[in-house]
């Protein structure tokens, strides 16, 4: 198994784990997107599961891609992007991911698991970010640092084998978190001063991460971080661009749809591991922030071929 190849296709979404391939370091992966396709028809050869490939996917590991020649579309967590020249994709562990067809477009792609950067560099670049851009568009100074960043991982990963593996090993995350540090915090606009959440923010969103399966109230957020449920909200719309309670509720929104998408359990269980009351709450729930019924959004999701509209989620 490698990393970029799903497990076997069933009913539900595969998880991808991270398999190192012979012979590299522990924990990342450089290639370029010829070598993807390569690997891909070695794969199809052997199988003969061509449309494996393109099924949706849960990968436990990060995927950076920038292209140099071409497009290729790509959805993540059941919205799908145009990847272009300058632009950055960027899917985390856990999303739900589907590939577009490679064969019009050149770059490279970097996976690594998210025990692979250090610790400070996991907290500047904002590695754990459920809401993080999918995209990122780069341009000018920036576009151009970012693109040497990238073609110097690439080249230690590919002609560091004849060093000491803990050189090795140490050169790659070094260079890994000088792209990550500049990805994730890109000048601000001249005339302007770079704007990050501010501290309440971060601390509701890191509750939120832990808790949106026990409590959708922003006031038990407020009372576990000292905070008003005014001040929640001020931090989150400024932050966000939606207030505490919008952000709660996308949050188990999202959960609610890969679990849709992954498991086999019913709209029931999944109710109650989301800490609604009962399936019929759920499903009110669910229908009243997405247009959908779960039952709808599980057929449609499974039944997708990646003709998505750019930037909307699948409906049912």
């Amino acid at each position: 198994m490698r990393a970029n190849e799903p497990q076997a296709s069933g009913t539900a979404i595969p998880e991808v784990p991270f398999t190192a391939p012979p012979g590299g370091p522990a924990g990342v992966e450089v290639m370029t997107l010829a070598e993807l396709r390569a690997r891909r028809a070695a794969a199809t050869g052997a199988t003969g599961a061509a449309g494996d490939f393109h099924r949706p996917q849960r990968p436990a590991f990060h995927h950076l891609l920038t292209l140099d020649r071409g497009t290729l579309r790509h959805t993540v967590d059941f919205t799908a992007h145009t990847v272009e020249p300058g632009s950055w994709l960027w899917v985390r562990p856990g999303q739900v991911q589907q590939w577009g067809e490679l064969d019009g477009a050149d770059g490279l792609l970097v996976l690594f698991e998210p025990g692979f950067p250090d610790p400070a560099t996991v907290a500047a670049a904002r590695l754990d970010d459920p809401f993080a851009a999918a995209v990122l568009h780069t341009d000018g100074p920036e576009r151009e640092a970012l693109r040497h960043a990238v073609r110097h991982l690439h080249h230690e990963y590919a002609s560091g084998a004849d060093l000491p593996a803990e050189i090795h090993h140490a050169l790659l995350r070094h260079l890994l978190a000088a792209l990550l540090l500049r990805l994730a915090n890109p000048p601000a606009p001249c005339g302007s001063a770079a704007t990050e959440p501010g501290e309440t923010y971060r601390r509701f969103r890191q509750a939120v991460e832990h808790h949106f399966t026990r409590t959708r109230r922003v006031e038990d957020y407020a009372k576990y971080l000292g905070y008003s449920p005014r001040t929640l909200s001020r931090a989150t719309l400024a932050a966000a661009g939606v207030g505490a309670k919008e952000f709660v509720d996308r949050r188990v929104v999202l959960e609610a749809k890969r679990l849709l998408a992954h498991s086999e359990s019913s709209a029931a269980r999944i109710a109650d591991h989301l800490g609604f009351a009962d399936a019929a709450n759920f499903a009110k729930f669910f229908h009243q922030r997405t247009g959908t019924t779960p039952i709808a959004f599980r057929t449609a999701v499974r039944g997708a071929s990646g003709g998505v509209a750019e930037g909307a989620p699948i409906a049912g």
